[in-house]
């Protein structure tokens, strides 16, 4: 697979991170090794694999992504939990990701050193997306809902409805939420900040 062409509208990415330029520079010349699509998508820089057309519109399937924190920068597999990681490499970043999993590092030397096994990492896992694996995701109903608010809606049908009526993942983003809050107090905040926007039909981040 020969090299692809560095995207000019990620550009910018990779200039204004300062505090890790270096670092990620070294991992976009390794993802554009690779014959990825460079993308610009969540305003990071993702690359792409193009699997064929239906009808006139190429598809185009995420791989991977660029992205830093302030302890680390990363490479996120967006299929993480598919590859095959015998050197335990690849980190789940919360115990709610399904699918992802990261490759940090927290230097250039660090990113030399583990080249071989990032470059493998990413051949797999375009072998894993073109062979149309996928991976099974826990179902909304899988999700623990809190009593704060099962208690809710038992009280509140209107809400009731309304939270049934909403995408899986919506569902699975205000049950996460209020699931997170360590406090009973909290979780009852939660749910009462959140349920004309449920009753609107948006999701948490809408």
């Amino acid at each position: 697979m020969s090299k692809s062409v560095p995207n000019p509208k990620v550009d910018f990415y990779f200039i204004k991170n300062k505090q890790w330029s270096e670092e990620i520079e070294k991992l976009r010349s390794i993802l554009l090794d690779t014959g990825l699509n460079e993308e610009l998508k969540w305003g990071v820089p993702c690359y792409t694999l193009e699997t064929g057309e239906t009808g006139k519109q190429s598809l185009k399937r995420n791989i991977a992504l660029i992205h830093v924190f302030k302890e680390y920068c990363a490479v996120l597999f967006f299929k993480g939990a598919l590859l095959k990681d015998p050197s335990g490499v690849l980190i789940q970043q919360t115990e709610n990701v399904q699918a992802a999993r990261q490759m940090r590092f927290t230097n250039s030397q660090e990113i030399a050193k583990r080249k071989t096994a990032l470059k493998a990492l990413l051949k797999e896992a375009i072998e894993v997306e073109r062979s149309g694996k996928k991976v099974e995701l826990k179902k909304t109903k899988e999700f623990p809902m809190p009593d704060e608010f099962k208690n809710k809606l038992d009280k509140d049908a209107t809400l009731k409805k309304a939270f049934y009526n909403l995408t899986p993942g919506r569902q699975r983003g205000y049950l996460l939420h209020f699931a997170s809050a360590k406090q009973s107090a909290t979780r009852v905040a939660r749910v009462e900040k959140y349920a004309s926007k449920i009753k609107s039909g948006k999701g948490l981040d809408d």
